[in-house]
Order: C-alpha cells, then structure tokens, then sequence
C-alpha cells in the first residue's frame, strides 16, 4: 500500500505548511536515515513541541477554571500533557499512517507504539508553531484536546490518584504508604497509614481498612501541600 501524500495532512492539521520540510522532520523516526537526504529526525522539534503544549494547556486550564488553585491546576495539567494523552491525541488525528519510519521499526509496529506517537505529535504541534505561529497550534491543541480537557477531572476525585498524578508531574516519583499502626478487635480494627514523598512532610490518615487509610493520608498530604479539589 503507497503511503498517503503529506498534504493530505494538512486539512486533518488545520493547517497548510509554507514550508513542508518541517512537516517532514516532525514525522521523520531517528530510524530512519534522514542524513542521506539531507534531512533530520523529529527529535528537536519534539522539544520544542513539548514547550508549546505545556503553554497551550496551562494558559487553557487557567481560563477555563478561574476558580481553581495552583495545585488543582496542576492536577489537570499534568493529566493533559503526559504521554499517554498525547499518543491518544496522535490516534485521534491519524498520524500513524504519515510517520516516517525505518523499515525495521515499521515492521516492528512502530506506527502504533505509544512513545512513538507521542513523541511524533509533540514534533507537529512544534512544527506548526514554528510555520503558522502560536494561533496555529494552539488551534490544533485545542480541537484535539477537548475531550481530555473536558474529562480531565474525572482523574483527580480519588485523594490517592490526584496525589500521584501531582507528585510526579513535580518530579516523576510516586508516593509511598506504610501501615504506622493498627488498633482495635480484629472487627473493628483502625489502621494508621503514612505517606511519603520526597521533598515534603510525611502525613498520616486514619480507617477502618488499609486501603480507606491510605486515603485519608493522600488527603492529609494534599491539604499541605494546598493542592486538594
């Protein structure tokens, strides 16, 4: 089967590029050898990209709830530009077929490989902010991201999750829970939990299962951290 021509990309994109290059260097894997045409991958336009999404998101997330504090923001933010979301967002807009890839990574599946995909949009939305500006990608970002802004609080209910999420977008490690003490007749027991993370005060939360402890210390912890929604 031919591959599809890049224009045929450009309507999917919102976007018809001056220079097609880019485009081409947004798509184009590091297995592909891109040196003998003159050309380079998607890896510095992956940086960039990544730059213009976290802008997109955060001053989104800023208008769209005026109410909300630096950590429920966070929360949200840090749900919106991970990895996985923007592979799902690559899905969305079809830049499977379009990638550039080498032909052992093809045959390997690379066209439908999470990091790939994600790596591959971050490059484009680089891309259409260097050829059409900030409006062209935000544009792009926002009419692909919709849906994930508009479930992006279902994630932050549970104290547990939206501790997580928070922490590693601060610094890519999860919490830790130990059992501090139990107490009371095995019917009734109550289970004293704390919870870890680095760089900040252990705090502890009390129920009458591990698993409801471990709760109450997730919100324990975000209440210092002036980050619960």
């Amino acid at each position: 089967m031919s591959s599809p021509e890049l224009s045929d990309l450009y309507p999917l994109l919102g976007h018809t590029f001056a220079e097609p290059d880019l485009l081409v260097e947004a798509l184009s894997h590091p297995s592909l050898d891109r040196r003998r045409q003159g050309g380079r991958d998607y890896q510095r336009l992956e940086f960039l990209g990544d730059r213009v999404l976290g802008l997109v998101m955060s001053t989104a997330l800023y208008r769209d709830d005026p109410g909300a504090d630096e950590g429920a923001l966070a929360v949200r933010f840090n749900t919106l530009v991970r990895r996985e979301t923007v592979a799902e967002a690559a899905l969305l807009v079809g830049l499977g077929p379009y990638m550039r890839l080498g032909k052992s990574e093809d045959r390997q599946g690379g066209r439908e490989k999470p990091a790939i995909l994600a790596d591959v949009c971050e490059a484009v939305i680089g891309a259409l902010y260097l050829d059409g500006g900030l409006a062209v990608a935000e544009a792009f970002v926002l009419r692909y991201w919709a849906d994930f802004m508009a479930s992006s609080n279902e994630a932050t209910k549970d104290p547990k999750t939206q501790l997580q999420e928070l922490l590693q977008g601060k610094n890519g490690k999860p919490p830790r829970y130990k059992v501090a003490a139990r107490a009371g007749p095995d019917h009734e027991p109550i289970f004293t939990v704390e919870v870890q993370a680095d760089g900040i005060a252990a705090a502890e939360g009390q129920g009458g299962s591990r698993q409801e402890a471990e709760k109450a210390a997730a919100k324990a912890m975000l209440t210092k951290m002036g980050a619960l929604t």
